[in-house]
Formats: structure tokens, C-alpha cells, sequence
């Protein structure tokens, strides 16, 4: 019997930090209900944005 041996696994729990810490930061600078919800949204997608801009920055 094989034992799978997972990998990466501590890359998920800073990635799910990260997406807490967003959410907070967006809610506390929210003006409105409006923006809360939009915040919670950019929270969902801030990787993408770091990532474009990282690429960006580096001129890929």
C-alpha cells in the first residue's frame, strides 16, 4: 500500500492568512455597505493583482 506524502501544505495556511488579513483591511476602510461587500470581493482576488503586478514590475 502506497503512502501519498502531500506537499506544500504550509503554503495554504498563509495563503488563507492573507485572505483574512485582506478581508479585515478592506472592512475596516469600508465607507458603506457597498464597499464592504466590494472589499470582501477584492479579498477573494488580491493574489491575481500581486501576481500581475509582480510580473509587471519585473518586465515579463
Amino acid at each position: 500500500m502506497k503512502k501519498e506524502v502531500q506537499r506544500g501544505a504550509q503554503s495554504n495556511s498563509i495563503y488563507g492568512l492573507g485572505c483574512i488579513g485582506a478581508v479585515i483591511y478592506f472592512l475596516t476602510t469600508a465607507t458603506s455597505f457597498t464597499m464592504g461587500v466590494l472589499g470582501v470581493l477584492k479579498a477573494v482576488v488580491w493574489p491575481a493583482y500581486f501576481v500581475y503586478e509582480a510580473f509587471k514590475s519585473f518586465g515579463l
